[in-house]
């Protein structure tokens, strides 16, 4: 939110800057599985925001000492890349960064069946590539179909959106302009299938009816985004099919299997059992008598007086 230098936000048609109405969002594109060496990814573009996440986990958290012993950690790493804006970025990680972070990993432990993987990680990557607003939402929406593309067991997807206030009026899915010089913006996110809100932030001022026109506002552009989501995913994982790159099923080798011994050749297998058995015990060293070692600190058994003893 800053002082407008003289930008009419929207005209007297209604229409923003960028052309749309005051309640449509930004074109939006998912790719699911953009990345081969990530258990999970996904590639976002909305508007202007180019955004790659990558899931990697759920695996056994080092060092020990941060591991939770009845579920997993979620990490969320945001960054920006040093060309993703106009002003070159300074590379490396910064307070806004590491605020985002921490709020999009608090998102997902609400989401994410954490307890089914105890002392274990989970780690999200989200790099923005090209930013025009809006993008703690947009890397949030990027991570969630990543995780449904790593298959991390959710309680539902995460779709988000923000609303906020430019040129007098409340709108939705504020771009670079309106962010800028725009009065209020309120990013929210919600887990689809249950309604609850994991996200929450404002910044600027509305009145208590502008809040709740751009709380209802923003709850639609969620529901816009979901649908983006489920096309991603669906499209991804038909694809996994036709191509036939699915996962393969498990088949555990414990398991007793449908065939059956006529015993027509137990005398071989006794032979070969002795066989085995007999290299085995070849192959044993012979241990060495006379060590003693008490503790694994190497002592002899005997006490330092009889060393003294022997030796004087």
């Amino acid at each position: 939110m800053g002082t407008n230098p003289g930008i009419e936000l929207i005209d007297k048609k209604g229409l923003r800057v960028s052309g749309r109405k005051k309640d449509e969002i930004r074109p939006i594109k998912i790719t699911a599985g953009a990345l081969h060496r990530a258990d999970g990814s996904a590639y976002l573009e909305w508007g202007k925001n180019k955004i790659m996440a990558a899931v990697y986990g759920p695996r056994e958290f080092n060092p020990r000492r941060f591991q939770r012993p009845d579920k997993a950690v979620v990490r969320a790493r945001y960054n920006m890349a040093a060309f993703s804006v106009s002003d070159r970025k300074r590379p490396g990680p910064d307070r806004r960064s590491a605020e985002i972070g921490k709020v999009i990993s608090d998102a997902f432990e609400n989401v994410i069946l954490t307890e089914k993987f105890p002392r274990g990680v989970i780690d999200i990557q989200m790099e923005i590539l090209q930013a025009d607003a809006g993008t703690r939402i947009a890397a949030l929406v990027a991570a969630t179909v990543a995780l449904a593309d790593a298959g991390i067991p959710m309680k539902g997807l995460v779709a988000g959106c923000a609303a906020g206030k430019a040129g007098g009026q409340v709108i939705l899915d504020l771009d670079q302009p309106e962010d800028n010089y725009g009065e209020a913006d309120v990013p929210i996110a919600v887990n689809m299938t249950t309604g609850e809100v994991v996200l929450f932030q404002m910044d600027g001022h509305l009145s208590p009816k502008e809040f709740e026109e751009a709380l209802d506002l923003a709850q639609k552009g969620c529901a816009q985004v979901y649908e983006a989501q489920r096309a991603a995913l669906l499209a991804r994982f038909e694809g996994m099919v036709d191509s036939g790159d699915a996962p393969p099923m498990h088949v555990d080798d414990d398991l007793p299997t449908a065939e059956t011994d006529d015993g027509s050749d137990d005398g071989d297998d006794q032979g070969d059992d002795e066989s085995a058995d007999t290299r085995t015990r070849a192959k044993k060293p012979a241990g060495k008598a006379g060590r003693g070692r008490i503790g694994g600190r190497g002592r002899s058994s005997r006490g330092r007086g009889a060393a003294k003893k022997e030796a004087n």
